[in-house]
């Protein structure tokens, strides 16, 4: 009879009870363990040093790039381009070219001047950012015509 009650507490602890609450109490310790290992994000990255050669086409790659971007490439005016220079992008430093232009948006309508970032990695046009505002803030444009001869 003895050995019938401890049998009844064995298989009572090792029941779906205790397996539930065994996942409770193993849930709650993952949660208080992960939260004192948890630490602020970093605000300086420590990179390869190869992500940020300095683009050596940028002219040509950013053109093809707005061929592709703009719904109608054709007649923009005001095209203008600033050097490559390094600038923080999403906490990273990256090479970026401030342009600014004025495309159509709809026929002959004309969007009015918008000024843009290119991003480039590893010497490569990688993406445009469209508020720039901080990034181009210092930045010294000269005329860019290749942009205005774009076509279809």
């Amino acid at each position: 009879m003895r050995g019938d009650g401890l049998r009844r507490v064995a298989d009572f602890a090792a029941g779906p009870i205790f397996a539930v609450g065994g996942l409770v109490l193993s849930v709650a310790l993952s949660l208080a363990l992960g939260a004192c290992s948890h630490s602020a994000p970093s605000t300086t990255v420590v990179e390869n040093p190869e992500l940020n050669a300095p683009p050596t086409d940028y002219r040509r790659e950013i053109a093809a790039a707005m061929h592709a971007y703009l719904n109608d490439p054709t007649g923009i005016r005001d095209a203008e381009i600033a050097q490559p220079a390094l600038k923080t992008v999403n906490n990273l430093q990256r090479y970026v070219v401030c342009v600014r232009y004025n495309a159509k948006k709809h026929g002959n309508e004309y969007a009015g001047v918008k000024e843009e970032a290119a991003v480039f990695m590893v010497g490569r046009f990688d993406h445009f950012l469209e508020k720039a505002k901080e990034q181009c803030a210092d930045a010294s444009f000269t005329p860019f015509p290749e942009l205005q001869k774009l076509s279809r």
